[in-house]
């Protein structure tokens, strides 16, 4: 065994021995998961999962399907998936709309960054009222979470800053060419920017942080289904639940993985300062608890949501499922 990998195995040790990620002689079971794109993120969790001791997935059979967010969440709720990732804002909307999905396992915590150009004079996200700025789609989590934020810190995004909507590849353009003055970018695109001598103004999970007045990590997205589906499998949700977890533990408890991993972040070998960064800026983006404080702090975000205005109303029904990730 590799001294590189034994870091990782040893973040699976507890984990590995509890008697549902062993089962006797268990059938093998297909989940179809979401694949998480290259470039995000959440990229790496899949070859980290992949890469532990085979006795953590036996009587599993993980298929990686990929599609991008919205295609993610008709494909859960055409049954197409069974297990997807979603914010808690996201969930909220569209069981209001008819879907019944709960949340049941960690994803990653709120990694957006207010980035502007290095010789930028705003110092503050209120130093771009009436300014033009770029972000990923309107529907995307990251921007509900965005207009959250800053309502509570006296902004309006759809009032007071212009917002142009686009994919990341074209957001960077028009940033680069000086079109818009910031973008609202998540990681690891936020540190590519850094690495080349643009200026982060802000961390929207710092200021969401601020506005619930904790030092628990801001949730983004987690492991989501449809409610029948974790009815039941509640074993198998489990299960998978603690192999996330196992995976974001992995990249705490070693960050060069960020690295490593770089081809999933979507992050070249010639960048080399972005790679230098990766560890102390990204690390935290990933979720390591699924416990009752957490659960208690997305309600919560889901409450200021509604009284922002980004949610119409307050869901009807609990859609947050407690799955035991520390269970030995």
């Amino acid at each position: 065994m590799s001294l590189a990998r034994r870091p990782l195995f040893a973040a699976a040790g507890l984990a590995l021995a509890a008697p549902c990620l062993r089962p006797a002689r268990a059938a093998v079971q297909t989940v179809r998961i979401a694949n998480t794109a290259i470039g995000n993120a959440g990229a790496i969790q899949r070859p980290i999962i992949e890469a532990l001791p085979a006795a953590a997935r036996e009587g599993l059979d993980l298929q990686w399907v990929g599609g991008n967010p919205g295609q993610m969440q008709v494909q859960l709720i055409s049954g197409a998936l069974e297990v997807a990732f979603s914010g808690a804002i996201g969930t909220v909307d569209l069981n209001a709309r008819g879907a019944d999905l709960v949340l049941f396992g960690p994803g990653t915590n709120l990694h957006i960054r207010w980035i502007v150009r290095g010789d930028s004079p705003y110092r503050e996200p209120r130093d771009l009222i009436g300014k033009r700025i770029a972000t990923q789609a309107e529907g995307s989590e990251q921007y509900k979470l965005a207009r959250v934020a800053a309502a509570a810190n006296g902004i309006e995004l759809k009032k007071d800053v212009e917002v142009i909507f686009g994919p990341a590849t074209a957001n960077l353009a028009l940033f680069e060419r000086g079109d818009v003055e910031a973008v609202l970018v998540p990681e690891p695109t936020a540190t590519r920017l850094v690495a080349r001598g643009a200026r982060q103004i802000a961390h929207l999970g710092e200021l969401w942080q601020q506005i619930n007045h904790t030092r628990l990590p801001t949730f983004l997205v987690g492991l989501c289904a449809r409610r029948s589906w974790v009815e039941e499998n509640r074993e198998v949700a489990t299960r998978i639940a603690r192999l996330f977890t196992i995976a974001n533990r992995a990249v705490h408890e070693r960050p060069a993985l960020l690295a490593e991993h770089r081809a999933a972040l979507g992050v070249p070998d010639r960048e080399t300062e972005a790679l230098r960064l990766l560890p102390e800026r990204v690390t935290d983006a990933f979720t390591t608890q699924w416990d009752q404080p957490l659960l208690e702090l997305i309600d919560r975000q889901t409450a200021a949501a509604v009284a922002a205005g980004v949610l119409p109303r307050a869901p009807e029904r609990s859609f947050l499922v407690a799955s035991d990730v520390d269970a030995v």
